[in-house]
């Protein structure tokens, strides 16, 4: 890290070409670049994800994020105007808060038809622009399971309502290890896995284990302060389980190494990390982490390549040092990376 700590948001910019920005998963998810940063040695190496088993030994602890991402992308029509909705959570039973463009379209107290023939009524504002859909009785999840679609980030393009490119989006923008529904958005270090990269791990005796945190609007919620201590985040929930927890201090306690697959992991069990030790249990964290930050659960990382002035750069940044990132960054624009969400990864050591 330079000596001087990077503080504004800005010093966690870099210049991207649009033509790096990963529009498409590549056919294989094994077939992933992966940059492998050395944090003791300084040093950048270039190579793929299928060589990920041999950075992992046996007694090594591997810790994935098994959250589900809900096909939570939906359209509806309010009055006479065509709507896309993001369905954020359920605020309540049969209550969903969702976040909706044109917001100004979307008036409390009128109705929002729906395909399958389901309506809501907009019960409420939710903060931030946010709305609150009242469905009563109808099961909104079996409605985004027929005619949701994956709730891609702004920067991959898509045509709207693309029924073409619909299921492939919706499986793809999914872990193989996928379990417990409740995300917005993947955790997408994990889906450069394959079934078979997770039984050749397996049979090298590494040890894998699986905690949840449920993507939310935290994780690509824009950072609009110009210094870094001046800004919130927002709160996602997340779940260690008792046997993940013991997998993790016992690992801790053995000097094996711990390493995260995804920053939402990170985020997971550094929140856990309480009086020098993992806890397990389902607990909310608003937790911000910075350039300075002490990490105690997680030894190293595999990432993908994040988006500049973003919460998730900066906590890569607190994880490897701010030069080294920077100057990783560097190399993959040169290098020609595939960024983001369907992109490349790296693995930091």
């Amino acid at each position: 890290m330079t000596a001087r700590a990077p503080a504004r948001v800005s010093d966690f910019d870099y210049d991207l070409p649009a033509e790096l920005i990963a529009q498409h998963p590549l056919p294989r998810r094994e077939d992933s670049r992966m940059m492998v940063v050395d944090r003791k040695a300084g040093t950048i190496r270039h190579g793929l994800f299928r060589e990920f088993p041999g950075h992992m030994a046996a007694g090594d602890l591997l810790v994935l994020n098994d959250t589900r991402v809900l096909p939570a992308r939906l359209w509806g029509t309010s009055g006479r105007a065509k709507i896309e909705f993001l369905f954020v959570r359920e605020a309540d039973p049969g209550v969903w808060d969702v976040l909706c463009r044109p917001a100004k379209r979307v008036r409390v107290g009128e109705d929002v038809r729906f395909p399958k023939g389901v309506k809501a009524r907009v019960a409420g504002l939710g903060e931030e622009g946010r709305r609150l859909l009242d469905f009563g009785q109808a099961d909104v999840r079996a409605l985004l399971h027929e005619a949701g679609y994956a709730p891609l980030p702004p920067y991959i393009k898509r045509t709207k309502q693309d029924e073409t490119v619909r299921p492939d989006d919706i499986a793809r923008y999914q872990t193989v290890f996928a379990r417990k529904e409740g995300a917005i958005a993947a955790p997408t270090a994990g889906l450069h896995f394959t079934e078979g990269a997770l039984r050749e791990l397996e049979s090298k005796g590494v040890d894998i284990r699986r905690v949840t945190l449920d993507v939310g609007l935290a994780t690509f919620q824009p950072v609009r302060a110009g210094l870094l201590q001046d800004h919130k985040m927002l709160e996602e929930t997340y779940s260690v389980t008792p046997a993940a927890a013991r997998a993790v201090n016992a690992a801790k306690d053995e000097a094996r190494p711990v390493t995260a697959v995804g920053t939402t992991v990170v985020r997971t069990l550094e929140s856990a990390w309480r009086d020098r030790m993992v806890r397990s249990g389902r607990r909310s964290t608003a937790l911000f982490i910075t350039p300075g930050f002490a990490f105690h659960a997680v030894d190293r990382l595999l990432t993908n390549f994040h988006l500049p002035q973003s919460t998730l750069l900066m906590l890569v940044s607190a994880f490897a040092g701010y030069d080294l990132v920077m100057r990783a960054y560097a190399e993959a624009v040169r290098e020609e990376y595939r960024f983001f969400s369907y992109g490349d990864c790296m693995l930091i050591l």
